[in-house]
C-alpha cells in the first residue's frame, strides 16, 4: 500500500506527553483493566459446579463454560490490536470496556446456560478488544526506559496473579454472595475503569488509516480458537475424537492464513514483526512463561481438591503465596535488568520457575510444600513475564500496536496448550504404577517446559 494511505496520523509518543496529566494513575488503571479482563478466565473454575447446579444444566456443560471466554479472548487478541491501529487505542479499549459491562450484566442476569455461555464468549471479546490496547497505551504514557519498565513490572505482575486470584476469589465470593457476584462486580468496576480512562489515559492518534485485514483477522481467529478449544476438550476422557477434529481445524485455518498473510496488501501480521528478533523471543518466553505456571497451579487445584478434599476456597488459600510472590517478582525485574539483558532476566525467572515445579513433586508425601513451592513459582514467573514483555515490545513504534497483540495472544495459547497438554498427561499416566504417575508426572512436565525454555534463551542470550 502506498504511504500516503497508511501515513502516520500524529506521533503517539507526542500526543501521550501532552494529554497524559497523571502518568501514575494512567499505568495504575491500564494495569487494572489487564487484571480484571486476566481474572475473567479462570474466575468460574472454582463456581461452575454451582453456577450449573443453579441453572440447571449438568456437570458435563463446564466444558463449554470454563473455556469460552479464553477461546474468544485468545482468538480475537491480534484484531483488537489492529483495531486499536486503526481507529484508536483508547476509543478502542473503552468500546472492550462497554461491551465487557454489557456481556457481564447478561451473564449475572442469566436464565440459563445457553445465555450464559454467550455472555462469557462475548465477555472475552471484549478482553481481547482491552488488553492489547491498554498495552499499547502503557508504551505511550511512559516515555522514559526507567519508567516503562517500572510500568511493565506492575502490568506483568497483575495479569499473572490475576489468573491465579480467579481460582480463589470465585471459590470465596460464590461461598459469600453466590455466583452471580462473579459477574455483578463487574459493573461497578468497568464503570470505575471507563471513568478513569476518559480523565487520565492518554488519546494516541490512529497510527495508520490503511485497510483492515479483515480476512486474516477471520482465518487467525478460527485457528487459535480451534487450538484453545481443542487443547481444553482433549484433555477430557472420551473427548479425544473431537479435541482432535479442532485441532486438525486450527492447523488448517492456520496453514490458510499463512497464505492469505502472504497476499494481502496490509497484512494483520506484518512481515517484519514476524522477523523481528526481540519480538519472537518475548513472545516464545511469554508462552513459556504461562505454559509452566497455568499448568502447575491448576494440577495442583484439581489435587488439592480432589485428593486432599479441600474446599476450593481452602485450596485458592495454600495456592494464594503463588499470586503474592508474583507481585515481588515483577518489583525485582527491574533492579535485575539494570544489569542483564530481558533475555537472560527472563531465562533466569524460568530457571525459577523450574524450580518451584520440581519442589511440588513432594507434595504427595509433605502436602505443606504445595505454598512454598508454588510461591517460587510465583516469584520466577514475575521475573520473567516482566522480562519478556519488555523484551517483545522493544520495537519500532509502528510494530508496537503488533507487538502488544502477539505477546498476549502467546500468553493465552501457552495457558490453553499448556494447562490441556500437562492435565492429559496427568490423568493418563494416573493408576499406571509408573513412578511419576498422576499429578507428580504433570509438575514434572512443567519443570522441563520452563527448564528447556530457559536454557534456549541463555544460550542465545549473547547471539
Amino acid at each position: 500500500m502506498k504511504k500516503a494511505v497508511g501515513a502516520v496520523v500524529a506521533d503517539d509518543r507526542t500526543t501521550s506527553a501532552r494529554r497524559s496529566s497523571s502518568p501514575r494513575i494512567a499505568v495504575g488503571t491500564l494495569c487494572a483493566v489487564q487484571f480484571v479482563d486476566v481474572l475473567g478466565t479462570t474466575i468460574v473454575i472454582s463456581a461452575a459446579p454451582a453456577m450449573l447446579a443453579d441453572l440447571g444444566a449438568p456437570p458435563s456443560a463446564v466444558s463449554v463454560v470454563v473455556p469460552a471466554y479464553a477461546v474468544f479472548f485468545g482468538a480475537l487478541l491480534m484484531l483488537g490490536a489492529r483495531l486499536g491501529d486503526r481507529f484508536g487505542h483508547r476509543r478502542v479499549l473503552q468500546a472492550g470496556l462497554l461491551l465487557f459491562a454489557t456481556a457481564s450484566l447478561a451473564a449475572a442476569a442469566a436464565p440459563g446456560l445457553v445465555v450464559l455461555v454467550a455472555a462469557r464468549c462475548t465477555l472475552g471479546a471484549a478482553a481481547a478488544l482491552s488488553v492489547p490496547t491498554a498495552l499499547r497505551l502503557l508504551s505511550a504514557v511512559t516515555e522514559e526506559e526507567d519508567a516503562r519498565r517500572g510500568a511493565l513490572a506492575a502490568w506483568s505482575a497483575s495479569g499473572a496473579a490475576a489468573g491465579a486470584a480467579g481460582l480463589l476469589l470465585g471459590g470465596v465470593l460464590t461461598d459469600a454472595v453466590g455466583w452471580r457476584s462473579l459477574f455483578w462486580v463487574n459493573l461497578p468496576l468497568a464503570a470505575v475503569l471507563l471513568v478513569t480512562v476518559r480523565r487520565h489515559v492518554p488519546t494516541p492518534a490512529p497510527r495508520r488509516a490503511g485497510s483492515l485485514d479483515v480476512p486474516g483477522g477471520l482465518l487467525l481467529a478460527v485457528a487459535v480458537a480451534a487450538l484453545v478449544l481443542g487443547a481444553s476438550v482433549l484433555e477430557r476422557p472420551g473427548r479425544a475424537l473431537t479435541g482432535g477434529a479442532a485441532l486438525a481445524v486450527a492447523l488448517a485455518a492456520a496453514a490458510w492464513f499463512a497464505r492469505v498473510e502472504r497476499r494481502a496488501t496490509d497484512p494483520l501480521v506484518p512481515a517484519a514483526a514476524l522477523r523481528h528478533r526481540a519480538l519472537s523471543t518475548g513472545a516464545a518466553a511469554s508462552l513459556a512463561n504461562t505454559a509452566a505456571t497455568s499448568s502447575a497451579v491448576t494440577v495442583a487445584t484439581v489435587w488439592l481438591q480432589d485428593t486432599q478434599g479441600r474446599s476450593p476456597t481452602a485450596a485458592g488459600l495454600t495456592l494464594l503465596p503463588f499470586s503474592l510472590l508474583v507481585v515481588v517478582g515483577a518489583a525485582s525485574a527491574k533492579a535485575v535488568m539494570r544489569r542483564r539483558t530481558p533475555r537472560t532476566t527472563a531465562g533466569l525467572g524460568l530457571v525459577v520457575v523450574a524450580a518451584g515445579n520440581a519442589l511440588l513433586l513432594g507434595a504427595p508425601s509433605w502436602p505443606w510444600l504445595v505454598p512454598v513451592a508454588v510461591a517460587i513459582s510465583g516469584l520466577g514467573l514475575g521475573l520473567s513475564s516482566v522480562a519478556a514483555t519488555t523484551e517483545g515490545t522493544a520495537v519500532p513504534e509502528q510494530l508496537q500496536g503488533t507487538a502488544a497483540g502477539l505477546l498476549n495472544t502467546a500468553a493465552q495459547l501457552g495457558t490453553a496448550v499448556g494447562v490441556a497438554a500437562v492435565l492429559l498427561l496427568a490423568t493418563a499416566s494416573e493408576g499406571t504404577g509408573v513412578p511419576l504417575a498422576g499429578p507428580p508426572s504433570g509438575w514434572a512436565a512443567s519443570a522441563v517446559i520452563a527448564l528447556a525454555t530457559a536454557w534456549w534463551l541463555l544460550r542465545r542470550r549473547d547471539e
